[in-house]
């Protein structure tokens, strides 16, 4: 679709800078939030109303936050093709509500690397939710909006605005670009790093 109604947002950010407000756009704009543990612990400190990802899943997050966001009702309402009828029926048959963006900037694994912590600590620096969140959301960019950071907040708003709470493909398809090559980067930034435990660095 050209234009993409934004109703239903899912929020899980390590930098936190800008959230509130950018937050509080969205929610002035009737859009609903949907969060993780320390986002959510940020918009409820704003005074935003938001709903655990937990209370989507009906599964508590588990492992030490290893795990709260891999689950169908949360990777169904992101990959789902709105322009796909079997896609919406599939949803309204299991009682899976789609996401219309998906906002992530990811654990900060280089922060990790800068602190010299210990191969353990390191391993529990890397996200595995956040690239999986932005990869889908990224890949389903006709049906979806992929924001990989901060940086892309004040553009967002503008074209929310500018469009009545939706926003243009070209926008989507732009910022589905920038968030692949965010995780294409952290990927290769945790590869070096397992590498030169090897003594195996390019």
């Amino acid at each position: 679709m050209e234009l993409l109604p934004v109703k239903r947002a899912l929020l899980s950010v390590t930098d936190k800078s800008g959230l509130a407000d950018f937050a509080s756009f969205l929610v002035k704009g009737g859009v609903e939030l949907v969060s993780t543990g320390g986002t959510r612990k940020t918009l409820q400190e704003a005074g935003l109303p938001v709903t655990p990802v937990s209370a989507v899943t009906g599964f508590p997050e588990i492992l030490g936050g290893r795990v709260k966001t891999l689950n169908p009702y949360i990777h169904g309402g992101i990959l789902a093709d709105k322009d796909n009828p079997d896609h919406l029926r599939t949803l309204e048959e299991h009682k899976i509500k789609p996401f219309d963006l998906v906002c992530v900037n990811l654990y900060d694994f280089s922060g990790a690397l800068a602190k010299k912590l210990d191969e353990r600590a390191s391993i529990e620096e890397i996200d595995i939710g956040g690239p999986c969140l932005l990869r889908a959301a990224a890949k389903n960019f006709h049906s979806l909006l992929a924001l990989p950071g901060v940086a892309f907040y004040a553009e967002a708003r503008r074209e929310l605005e500018r469009n009545g709470m939706s926003v243009s493909l070209d926008f989507r398809r732009r910022t589905a670009a920038a968030a692949f090559k965010a995780t294409a980067g952290y990927d290769s930034m945790i590869a070096g790093w397992l590498g030169a435990l090897q003594g195996n660095a390019d």
